[in-house]
């Protein structure tokens, strides 16, 4: 295996070398439902979790493992699970840890669907959610008590675009035995939240990392760094029997297999009961565009920041949002955590409010509009009338929302076409 710590390097080669029966160098697609066990015992021993091995692909597929090796080892990780979509990663890494009663702390700056998610679905079936200003590290310590499981955030959220103080939080969870989970969704390669000190990372696999717009998905990364049995009372669905796996108390079970309990039980008691696996379709997909990732990231990064400068000098616009336009104390956590590149995201609000927002958008002509980011191409939305309509205006407000406000996902296209297309919407906005 190729001995490399740099992304561009491991986006190519980690995790699979060449398929052992036929030498195929590209990863291949293994579209089947199950596999073949050799006799019983080695039947045994994969149900009894003696050895790892595939069974059945809502379990577990070679094709998703490669993929699965490939992230864990870009993002520095221990092992890795992939979803059918980033919401069922956000779900999980959550629902891993959190029973009916328990709650945990999230950061307020979300994308609109995790907010509902965790608002409104998973009070459902009783967790609580507790929103913390990710202006002030402080505020997590001070919504935690002994039922919090974790902490969750989005290192570049949409819309405020303010990077998240990953070592300030998870430091303060460290201190009081709470993991830090980071969605790093809109910062691959950019950013690895694991080196500074989160304890899971997921994305939504469907945007930069596989980059072209054609699968969804999601992964949830297990750093292997957090001491899950340090503070065996506050997380009881890894240090207690699971009746649902013959009394398996995962930290005890993993030993065998490497820092990997928070993953394993992930593997094969939710994905298992709740099924939301990732096809091997969709990770053979993911695999060819990671492959390119690194490299996209660059002109991303490069075209977000030429457009946000054009967008902050603009006369129609208020002011425009992007890591690389900020000062003070956000600026310093974007040069702390952000490392070749600002992403590409940038937001902006039109004078002219929601009318205004959705004149602009509907006078585009290349950049696309839709519910997506992360594409090659570019991308335009209105969250007010789109992904964040079904908020409360309260929640609107919270989230950073305003009536006028357009996101836009800058792709790799030439940037003079891209500023082209804007200012001519711009015009008609």
């Amino acid at each position: 295996m190729v001995d490399s710590k740099h992304p561009e390097t491991l986006a190519v080669h980690a995790g699979y070398r060449n398929d052992p029966n036929t030498g195929s160098v590209a990863v291949p697609l293994y579209q089947t439902t199950s596999f073949q066990f050799n006799d019983t015992q080695h039947a045994e021993n994969l149900f009894a979790l003696k050895e790892l091995g595939n069974i059945y692909t809502r379990i577990m597929n070679p094709t998703n493992d490669a993929l699965e090796q490939r992230l864990s080892a870009i993002e520095g990780g221990a092992a890795a699970l992939s979803l059918a979509s980033g919401q069922s990663a956000s779900s999980y890494t959550v629902m891993n840890l959190c029973r009916s009663g328990d709650n945990f702390v999230s950061s307020n700056n979300l994308y609109g669907g995790t907010w509902n998610l965790f608002a409104n679905t998973l009070k459902d079936f009783g967790i609580e959610v507790r929103y913390a200003d990710a202006a002030d590290p402080e505020s997590f310590r001070k919504a935690t008590d002994d039922r919090t499981r974790c902490y969750y955030a989005e290192t570049l959220p949409n819309p405020k675009l303010n990077v998240f103080p990953i070592k300030e939080v998870a430091d303060i969870g460290r201190e009081l035995g709470v993991p830090l989970i980071v969605d790093n969704t809109a910062a691959p390669s950019i950013c690895r939240p694991l080196d500074h000190g989160a304890a899971v990372v997921m994305y939504s696999t469907t945007k930069y990392l596989t980059g072209n717009g054609t699968s969804i998905g999601g992964i949830m990364i297990d750093g292997g760094n957090f001491d899950w049995e340090a503070n065996k009372e506050r997380f009881p669905t890894l240090n207690e029997p699971d009746p649902s796996y013959h009394g398996a108390v995962w930290t005890e079970a993993a030993k065998p297999l490497g820092p990997i309990a928070y993953i394993l039980r992930a593997r094969v008691v939710l994905l298992r009961d709740l099924g939301a696996c990732m096809s091997p379709f969709n990770a053979f997909q993911t695999i060819q565009g990671l492959e390119t990732m690194p490299l996209r990231m660059e002109r991303h990064c490069e075209n977000g920041e030429k457009v946000a400068e054009y967008l902050a000098k603009h006369e129609k616009i208020s002011h425009a949002i992007h890591p690389s336009l900020q000062d003070g104390e956000m600026k310093r956590r974007a040069d702390a955590y952000l490392s070749g590149g600002y992403g590409a995201l940038v937001g902006f609000e039109l004078k002219g409010g929601k009318e205004a927002g959705m004149k602009f958008i509907d006078s585009l002509k290349m950049l696309y509009h839709v519910a997506n980011i992360g594409d090659a191409r570019s991308l335009a939305i209105h969250p007010a009338s789109t992904t964040h309509s079904q908020l409360s205006p309260e929640e609107q407000v919270q989230t950073g929302v305003t009536p006028g406000y357009v996101r836009l996902a800058i792709g790799i296209e030439h940037i003079d076409d891209i500023l082209a297309d804007l200012e001519q919407a711009l015009k008609a906005a």
